[in-house]
């Protein structure tokens, strides 16, 4: 059933390998009969079967950055974490290339459980999910669906269909503003359907105008400069292809979040331009909700955006290790 990948066997992440961890990569497929990548990571010297938790995001990012990052510490601390491309990126299969859809990106996490579940070393009832960024929103709506995740954590969360559809801080939330958004997209569909390819959005802008607004400058500081950049990763080169946003902006992935049983930690730093995609997000969560108990919002002072993407001395790795310990 699995596509046939071509996987990069050289340690080639941006950050350094730890030596008390194992690192292995492996392919799983989603029900969409795409193949996805993975690294494994597992703690050096553990019998058993282990609590899993799977890992993906930012959007727009490959597993060889801040993913990877989290599941390495994560498997430091005790978990098997596996750390994935999602469909149409990375190493991951899918044609055509640099497209995001709400629905199988959701599909890509619970695919991992699916994965997870599978494994000799896994408890399959001791899975969690962990997504980054734009990823943070897809594990959300993973967790709404899914009644195997057990724990969920988003960090520095974006809510990818509600940023498609109203802009950022939803300046743009107008019926008036979505048509012309909608139809210099699908004018676009015609120009890539008449040259046989998807034409690219862009990834990060480089170089970097002068007057950038800061979170511009935050993303440019992780995606364009040794600290982060990677050759497969979409921000650090030529981005998702322009259609791509036409799905997300009548598909609110976060309907039903206060229907999620299962345990939820949103972490997100205090000064990022996206802190309220978790505050509104958290807010929707509990409201009317029977399950509000076991749901957190963590807000982590003077952190940025990016500062939760790599930052080991701001990122709360004591925090979520003992959330996923108690819900696991």
């Amino acid at each position: 059933m699995e596509e046939k990948l071509q996987l990069t066997e050289k340690w080639d992440k941006v950050f350094k390998k730890s030596d008390r961890v194992e690192h292995s990569k492996a392919t799983f497929h989603n029900r969409y009969g795409i193949t996805l990548a993975c690294d494994v990571y597992q703690p050096k010297g553990r019998k058993g079967k282990l609590p899993a938790i799977a890992v993906c995001g930012p959007f727009g990012a490959v597993k060889e950055q801040s993913s990877g990052l989290y599941a390495q510490e994560l498997a430091e601390r005790g978990f098997l974490a596996i750390a994935f491309d999602p469909s149409f990126t990375g190493e991951s299969g899918g044609l055509p290339r640099y497209v995001a859809s709400p629905d199988i990106n959701t599909e890509d996490f619970c695919a991992a459980v699916d994965y997870l579940s599978c494994r000799e070393d896994v408890d399959p009832e001791k899975i969690g999910i962990l997504g980054i960024c734009g990823w943070g929103g897809m594990a959300l709506n993973a967790a709404a669906m899914d009644t195997r995740i057990k724990a969920t954590v988003s960090s520095t969360m974006y809510d990818m269909t509600r940023v498609n559809a109203k802009g950022y801080f939803d300046e743009a939330d107008s019926e008036e503003a979505r048509f012309e958004t909608k139809k210099a997209l699908n004018e676009q569909r015609i120009k890539d359907y008449k040259n046989g390819n998807y034409e690219l959005g862009g990834g990060v802008v480089d170089p970097l105008p002068a007057d950038a607004p800061f979170f511009v400058k935050d993303y440019y500081d992780y995606y364009k400069t040794k600290r982060g950049y990677h050759v497969r990763s979409l921000n650090s080169n030529g981005g998702w292809n322009k259609t791509s946003s036409l799905s997300f902006m009548n598909m609110p992935i976060l309907t039903y979040s206060n229907e999620i049983r299962s345990a939820v930690l949103l972490i997100h730093g205090e000064k990022a331009h996206s802190c309220y995609f978790s505050k509104d997000a958290y807010a929707a969560m509990i409201k009317d909700s029977k399950y509000a108990g076991n749901k957190e919002l963590l807000i982590i002072p003077n952190a940025v955006h990016t500062d939760l993407y790599d930052r080991k001395d701001i990122i709360p790795f004591d925090k979520i290790e003992a959330f996923f310990q108690k819900n696991l």
